[in-house]
């Protein structure tokens, strides 16, 4: 297990040198007790203090999910442990002696990795070890680690349990907006978020030039639509933005140095960046952003990249100011 892991984003890179992400293993969903129609297709049913995430505050992935359980109130109902920034050759560790706060033990399984946890879901499991997993603590299951699908469970099956009315009738994929959605999410995952990890563990200068021409490209695309837009989708904030955002606040504080994706900083689009303050601002979303931890995962995890480990003190971003994003607003 350990050596699949020691090894796992140096090897998953093809003949041309490309970083190719290997596709998350657990799927299943969650339903709500509500939609009886369902319950019975499926043996994870939404209950209260049923289920677990496990996240790093590093990770762009685990932190859509932090914000969506948030955002949803959904603190007091879906339980979260925090493995250590330093990632090592066994992989996510749980620390007692964490190197930031944060960090934390398995309250769950008392595991020391959690690679266990996936061992414990599948005996035979040979496959990457990533966060965000969601647990099942009655089955002792993963039920899933994919994070896209994580956030729509979070944001659609536990209503039932959100501390209040307004956080029950948030939707972050509406019906009316999910094509929209869906056509945003088809370009920004592959050349913006998942293309910040194309430069940056890339093996050849061809696919590094291509991934770099494609992210950079596709960044332009979302300064034009924010130029004119309040969000992605127009007067409404939705998972899209979500997806978004946790690839952006990492992108000059890391990516630009640690992954070599240096034509522009996001402080360099107008737009882009007044609606990262934004979002960063919202209620509930600046304190699930741990810019040490984040900061510390890449730049001493990373050795091939950054073999001696010393972490970069800058840059400094004032993300409290007042952003320019009002006039936007619907009318």
């Amino acid at each position: 297990m350990a050596t699949e892991f020691k090894t796992s984003w140096l090897t998953s890179t093809n003949d041309k040198g490309e970083y190719i992400r290997k596709p998350s293993a657990f799927r299943h969903q969650i339903v709500s007790s509500s939609n009886t129609s369902n319950t019975s297709s499926t043996e994870f049913i939404a209950e209260n203090n049923r289920y677990h995430l496990y996240v790093s505050y590093a990770c762009p992935w685990a932190h859509r999910t932090l914000i969506m359980r948030a955002l949803k109130g959904l603190e007091d109902v879906i339980t979260v442990n925090v493995v250590d920034p330093l990632l090592e050759t066994g992989g996510w560790k749980f620390n007692d002696k964490p190197l930031f706060e944060g960090s934390t033990l398995d309250e769950v399984n008392g595991k020391q990795y959690l690679r266990e946890i996936y061992v414990m879901s599948e005996p035979d499991y040979v496959g990457n070890i990533t966060v965000p997993v969601l647990f099942d603590k009655k089955t002792k299951k993963i039920v899933n680690n994919e994070s896209s699908e994580i956030i729509r469970i979070l944001n659609s099956q536990f209503n039932d349990f959100c501390k209040t009315d307004e956080e029950r009738k948030l939707d972050f994929y509406p019906e009316s907006l999910r094509t929209k959605i869906d056509e945003l999410n088809d370009w920004i995952y592959p050349f913006i978020n998942n293309g910040v990890y194309r430069c940056g563990f890339a093996k050849s200068q061809e696919a590094y030039d291509d991934a770099f021409d494609k992210l950079f490209e596709h960044l332009d695309k979302v300064e034009d639509i924010l130029s004119k837009n309040r969000y992605l989708v127009g007067d409404q904030f939705t998972e899209a933005d979500i997806r978004l955002f946790t690839t952006l606040i990492r992108f000059d504080p890391v990516y630009v140095l640690h992954f070599k994706t240096n034509l522009r900083r996001i402080i360099d689009y107008p737009n882009i960046y007044e609606y990262m303050k934004e979002i960063y601002q919202m209620e509930r979303i600046k304190e699930t952003t741990n810019m040490k931890q984040i900061k510390y995962h890449y730049m001493a995890s990373h050795k091939t990249i950054n073999p001696l480990g010393i972490i970069a003190k800058g840059p400094h971003l004032d993300l409290d100011t007042p952003h320019k994003r009002g006039h936007l607003a619907k009318k």
